[in-house]
């Protein structure tokens, strides 16, 4: 019997609008507990989340998956900080990328991959100027309004 679609898609919709994003990647987490269970029931934030390095490793800070209302002893802590995992490759890459000023990694999506992993879409992003938000809006509503006509 085949497994069933999920469905669950967390986005950071304030990350596209505070960045430009250079370069996405997939990335597992690394979870504990009933972490899964919370995402799977969409319990979870990316707002304020970003990514940083420590010892070579790539870790998710201001994540926040809520706790499991049904959880006895295998609580988790909700604003814990995440392993992120990606090829060694990619983690040297954005290593690199990153020590440029302006440059940042930000957690964008959220979602639970066909054979059941949670995975977090993060982002190579360099912060957006209050002007390149205003052309932003400006773009938008151009288009909006192209598409009424």
């Amino acid at each position: 019997m085949a497994k069933a679609k999920s469905t669950v898609v967390i986005k950071n919709r304030r990350a596209s609008f505070d960045y430009e994003f250079i370069e996405k990647f997939t990335a597992g987490i690394v979870l504990s507990g009933t972490e899964i269970k919370s995402i799977r029931a969409g319990k979870a934030s990316l707002v304020d989340a970003y990514c940083y390095f420590a010892a070579g490793e790539l870790y998710v800070r201001n994540m926040n998956v809520a706790e499991y209302w049904w959880g006895s002893y295998n609580r988790h802590d909700p604003k814990r900080d995440r392993k992120l995992l990606l090829t060694r490759r990619e983690l040297r890459r954005l290593q690199r990328a990153t020590r440029e000023k302006g440059m940042t990694i930000v957690a964008v999506k959220l979602f639970i991959s066909d054979n059941g992993y949670a995975k977090l879409d993060i982002a190579l992003a360099r912060g957006k100027r209050e002007f390149d938000k205003r052309e932003t809006i400006k773009e938008k509503d151009i288009r909006r309004e192209m598409e009424r006509k």
